[in-house]
């Protein structure tokens, strides 16, 4: 029997203000989870938090390490642990390798790789002292098959997704599981403005764009946060007992990898 239910569980998420940040917060807390999550912008998180009392959203910026330390701490004092960590929180600019400078580098490396790290090293003493804990991070496809225009962003991403690994090994034995989800095509705010680019150099329409790039896809089409967030709850629940360490490509049969 399917063991969907997070009641009595508190999780983090970071980067929740939209897109699948918004739908994975959404949907853990309608399976009972206590939600915790965290963006910039404060009107999109009243909004997220005003969907069910289960939801809690704080102003941080995680590619700021105080920012972070903060929201890190006030979890800490609203909540008596935390067993799930969604590292969802992430960039995606698209630049030329030539042009961009050593702060935009690291300032990119602070906000997808190293936000991840705090956010894990935080909460993990306490998912093994009580041996459950779930850690996801949501990477994304362009890790595993390189973009000529997100070359930053897949970088930090495969390195997420190595950290990943690496957790698994180590903590698996303390029933804290550890896995990575990699969207391809998904139909956010941040292919949105790709399209809206890729439109403007080619003076045709952004909807024709996503229309044409959804060709590319073996289903035919973009794919939604709802359909990336069904994953990663359930890999935060019992059900996934056995699944720690994995990559799971979540991009409509676009990975051609045996």
């Amino acid at each position: 029997m399917i063991d969907l239910d997070l009641q009595g569980k508190t999780a983090v998420v970071t980067g929740a203000s939209l897109g699948i940040g918004e739908a994975i917060s959404r949907e853990i807390a309608d399976m009972g989870a206590r939600v915790f999550c965290c963006a910039r912008n404060a009107e999109a998180l009243d909004q997220i938090s005003s969907y069910s009392e289960k939801i809690t959203g704080i102003v941080a910026d995680l590619g700021d390490r105080e920012s972070t330390e903060s929201f890190l701490s006030s979890v800490e004092k609203q909540a008596s642990g935390v067993d799930i960590v969604i590292n969802n929180v992430g960039a995606s600019p698209s630049r030329n390798f030539l042009y961009m400078t050593d702060e935009e580098w690291e300032d990119l490396h602070e906000l997808n790789l190293m936000s991840a790290v705090r956010c894990t090293r935080k909460f993990l003493p306490n998912m093994r002292e009580k041996k459950w804990g779930r850690v996801i991070m949501i990477a994304t496809t362009a890790a595993k098959y390189p973009s000529a225009a997100l070359i930053d962003y897949g970088a930090t991403k495969a390195a997420l997704i190595s950290v990943s690994k690496s957790l698994a090994r180590k903590y698996g034995r303390d029933g804290v599981l550890v896995n990575s989800v990699l969207p391809g095509l998904i139909h956010t705010a941040m292919w949105e403005r790709a399209a809206e680019e890729i439109a403007e150099a080619n003076k045709i329409s952004a909807d024709q764009v996503i229309k044409n790039n959804g060709k590319s896809v073996p289903v035919g089409r973009y794919g939604t946060s709802e359909e990336v967030s069904s994953l990663v709850a359930f890999l935060c629940t019992n059900s996934a007992s056995y699944v720690n360490g994995t990559a799971i490509e979540v991009d409509g049969g676009s990975s051609v990898h045996i």
